[in-house]
């Protein structure tokens, strides 16, 4: 056991208790959205971050807090040329972007231990002025069809004009962080840079509540020329040590809205928000306290570093007293985190790993495990304002979020992304947990159970979509991320299983079954609308609104996702059954269930129209027209191809360890054998002797899998496309009542607006369904086991298991972030910098999407969220690979 492993299984609490759970931004988000219309982005504009204390979070560059976020540490920079002092990230809001909300600066998140013993981060800084405006005029005036103007498109970067700030963090102890802050020059000139690593509290006071002691104002104050004290009526003491050498100036004022530069009217004090902007920037001497107290404290350095130099500053942040000598232990401690790291990810990543693909994996964790953001938000205080403020305009009672009041959120969860989706969103979530319960199963489990909590899952049954709509429907996919994280940590666990977990998620997901079938199936017959679904674009109406024709869609992949879900619920009571009785007949309803929704995707009810398409050999959505007539929307997307992930073997001990529930199956399918034809093959055991339900019978499933793997339509060399390349050359059209809605393939960017815009399944690869369709061709494989063999790529005449398939389109998967013959890595397109530069080459980016025919990375650059599951590829391939070559490494 690893000393990392040790904290995590001793004192995991303790040690989490700080870690990066400060957002990157927090402007122009919902929870600070206190306008009549819920113009997020335009109520809240970066402009405003600097001046204006935020009402439910903080943000800050590479910064930390406690896990109440209650104290916050961050960076901050001014090169001697910028408008304003570089506090927080910059980028544009949705509507300034030219498709959608998009950052522009380079960070990297480098490392990162679960409990956050050790992190390391990266932010280039330009050394010239920062284009602020030059980046929001020319995107403004680019058009949906034009490239992003980005930050590397700018004059930033020429002749390497920038210095590489590297921040690193070592715990010596859960209460006692060690900072430190290395700045290289790389630009052929000397550059001026400031540097004021800044520590404050998040406001708390100014808003009329009296939770818990946060009304009362907490003090940070100077105890001598280098050290800053904290004292917090919950927090407790804490003490902040800056490196003397060289002495810097302690500057302080106080987090208050600069209430006169926002909107005109006094402040109650001179010392504000931006008081350090204005005291560096501005040059205004009286703008901070000389007297060395307030909320918001900052050590300025500042130094000419010459072409290439390096500049190191050092500061301890610790509970409790001043110390005598705060760095003496200093550099010990940081090579002693850092070997303790290497070693837990020494143990973890299987040795059959190239270096290669061991960065790119210790990189994709590091995202993952620096995107765990502390969430605040209590909806029903939201809405009614605070007392000590002005009361919100009346609109608000009926506008966003009005049916979560019960919604109130004070934890640290998995986020999307720090900048783009600073707030949770529920499938985002399901699937970051499989990648984080290999470096931390407890924290995993963690997230899943509080979404079940009762200050997330509606009283209805409902999960919570995303910040931006609570209310809007993702695809149902916890209750496979519960048994997926229940599997490994039981693989971690030498085969014990965590039932307690398991059996408490399952109540919960009881709840929202009930909810889906009672909310989202219209008429009855086991087909289930659900709306976008998480697909955002993919269709040719926008899903998650009023059809424009009327009437409403039966949707292929909203049956699909609740046939996977019935499975997956089928596999949970089972394992419960095991040791629990009662969950005998509970499984037998999920598997009745499942063979209704077979039955309603082959035959929607018995009307004579069904999803599945004879013509076509493809799952489509059906219109359902308010006259009562049906129209398939023959689009080849990813919606035809989620009916495989409904998808499941059983083991024959299990059966035998179930003689109820085995009894029960074998009575349906006699007296119901119209719906059991429809699933494959039960009766007929497969390999090993297991039993396959799916919702693709091995015909069907084979038809799919031949577009599906067709080069020309679905199967690219990067993985499986959202939209089928057919589409290129012949767009789908609907005419109806002498309107046209179209649907192209469009490999990249989107070309409308719709979900901000900056998102589009027109034709990109995402990671999710990709790593769905990867388990599904491994669970065929269960059952059909190496003779059943599928040609792969369609029209090759080579022939593959379905193990084999899964395993290409792992490698093609993981290919996009590996280096290939010419040195480069798809992610990074025909950029050059990004590519061969070694100051950048081997600094990664986790996209949202990717380019359906490059593998250029798309959309937002750091979400590193669910495409963190090339982590949990690479992974796999490792095992597999030490498998093969006799090695007796285990891996979780």
């Amino acid at each position: 056991m690893t000393a990392e492993d040790n904290r995590l299984s001793t004192d995991s609490t303790a040690w989490k208790s700080w870690g990066p759970y400060l957002a990157e931004r927090a402007w122009g988000t919902v929870r600070e959205d206190y306008s009549p219309d819920g113009a997020a982005w335009e109520s809240f504009p970066h402009d405003h971050a600097r001046s204006r204390a935020y009402r439910w979070n903080e943000d800050g560059l590479l910064g930390i807090s406690d896990d109440q976020q209650r104290l916050c540490f961050a960076l901050s920079l001014w090169n001697g040329r910028d408008s304003i002092l570089k506090e927080r990230l910059f980028g544009l809001s949705g509507p300034e972007g030219n498709h959608g909300e998009d950052v522009k600066e380079y960070y990297y998140y480098l490392d990162s231990t679960p409990t956050h013993s050790w992190m390391r981060a990266l932010y280039k800084y330009p050394s010239v002025a920062f284009p602020y405006a030059d980046l929001v005029a020319e995107n403004r005036q680019r058009g949906k069809g034009e490239p992003e103007y980005e930050l590397i498109n700018t004059d930033a970067f020429t002749e390497d004009r920038y210095c590489d700030v590297t921040v690193t963090y070592a715990k010596s102890s859960p209460n006692d962080i060690l900072v430190e802050i290395q700045t290289v020059n790389r630009g052929p000139d000397p550059a001026e840079l400031h540097l004021l690593p800044t520590l404050w509290f998040r406001n708390t006071w100014s808003w009329g509540h009296d939770h818990d002691g946060q009304d009362v104002r907490p003090t940070l104050r100077a105890h001598d020329e280098a050290t800053v004290l904290a004292e917090h009526p919950t927090l407790g003491h804490y003490v902040l040590h800056c490196d003397a050498d060289p002495q810097p100036s302690l500057l302080f004022t106080e987090n208050e809205s600069n209430n006169e530069r926002l909107w005109g009217v006094p402040n109650q004090t001179p010392y504000v928000k931006d008081s350090f902007h204005r005291y560096l920037v501005g040059g205004e001497a009286g703008a901070v306290n000389s007297a060395q107290t307030g909320t918001k404290a900052g050590a300025w350095y500042r130094r000419t570093l010459a072409p290439g130099e390096t500049w190191v500053v050092r500061l301890r942040l610790r509970a409790g007293e001043a110390m005598p000598a705060p760095f003496t232990d200093f550099d010990a401690v940081l090579a002693a985190r850092q070997a303790e790291a290497d070693a837990f990810y020494a143990m973890l990543q299987p040795t059959a790993l190239s270096d290669d693909e061991r960065l790119i994996q210790r990189q994709a964790f590091a995202g993952m495990l620096w995107s765990k953001q502390f969430y605040y938000y209590d909806v029903d205080e939201w809405l009614r304002g605070d007392p000590a403020q002005s009361a919100p305009p009346s609109e608000r009672r009926n506008g966003r979020n009005r049916e979560w009041l019960h919604l109130n959120s004070a934890d640290i969860l998995s986020m999307p992304d720090t900048w783009e989706y600073p707030w949770f969103a529920a499938w985002d979530l399901a699937f970051h947990c499989l990648p984080l319960a290999l470096l931390d199963a407890a924290f995993a489990k963690e997230q899943l159970v509080l979404l079940g909590r009762e200050w997330f899952l509606h009283p209805n049954g409902q999960v919570p979509a995303y910040e931006w709509a609570f209310g809007d429907v993702n695809p149902p996919v916890l209750a496979w991320a519960a048994w997926r994280v229940y599997k490994i940590d039981q693989k971690q666990q030498n085969g014990v299983g965590d039932l307690p977990f398991l059996e408490r998620v399952f109540h919960k997901l009881l709840l929202n079954f009930t909810w889906w079938v009672n909310r989202k199936d219209t008429e009855g017959n086991n087909v289930f609308q659900g709306g976008f679904l998480g697909l955002d674009n993919i269709g040719v109406f926008d899903r998650s609104q009023p059809l424009p024709t009327g009437g409403h869609l039966e949707q292929a992949d909203g049956t699909a996702w609740m046939g996977m879900f019935c499975l997956n619920m089928l596999t949970i009571s089972i394992e419960l059954a095991c040791h629990n009785q009662v969950y005998e007949g509970i499984a037998t309803k999920f598997f009745e269930h499942f063979l209704y929704i077979a039955g309603a995707l082959n035959n929607l009810g018995g009307d004579g129209v069904a999803l599945w398409d004879n013509e076509d050999q493809f799952f489509y959505d059906v219109l359902h027209m308010p006259d009562g007539r049906n129209a398939p929307l023959k689009i080849r997307s990813m919606v035809g191809l989620i009916p495989l992930f409904a998808v499941t073997t059983i083991e024959p001990a299990l059966l035998a360890q179930l003689p109820e529930f085995r009894a029960r199956l074998e009575w349906f399918l006699e007296h119901r054998p119209e719906l059991a034809t429809l699933v494959s093959r039960w009766q007929d055991p497969g390999m090993s002797e297991r039993r396959l339900l799916a919702l693709c019978r091995g015909s069907r499933m084979k038809r799919v899998l031949r577009r599906m793997l067709d080069e020309a339509e679905f199967l690219s060399d990067h993985g499986i496309r959202a939209l089928s390349r057919h589409h290129l050359a012949h767009p789908y059209q609907l005419h109806i009542s002498g309107d046209t809605w179209e649907v192209r393939y469009l490999p990249g960017e989107s070309d409308s607006g719709l979900f901000g815009g900056n998102s589009n399944w027109r034709g990109p690869i995402w990671f999710p369904v990709n790593y769905l369709l990867v388990e599904a061709l491994q669970q065929f494989h269960h059952y059909y086991g190496d003779d059943f063999l599928i040609e792969h790529p369609t029209g090759s005449g080579q022939q593959r298991t379905l193990s084999q398939i899964a395993d290409d389109l792992s490698q093609r998967l993981i290919g996009i972030f590996r280096r290939g013959a010419d040195d480069g890595r798809p992610v990074y397109g025909d950029d050059v910098r990004f590519q061969y530069d070694p100051h950048w080459r081997d600094y990664l980016l986790f996209y949202e999407y990717f380019h359906g025919d490059t593998g250029r990375g798309v959309g937002a650059s750091h979400q590193t969220g669910w495409t963190g599951l090339v982590a949990k590829l690479i992974q796999q391939q490792g095992e597999r690979q030490a498998r093969e070559s006799g090695s007796t490494k285990e891996q979780p």
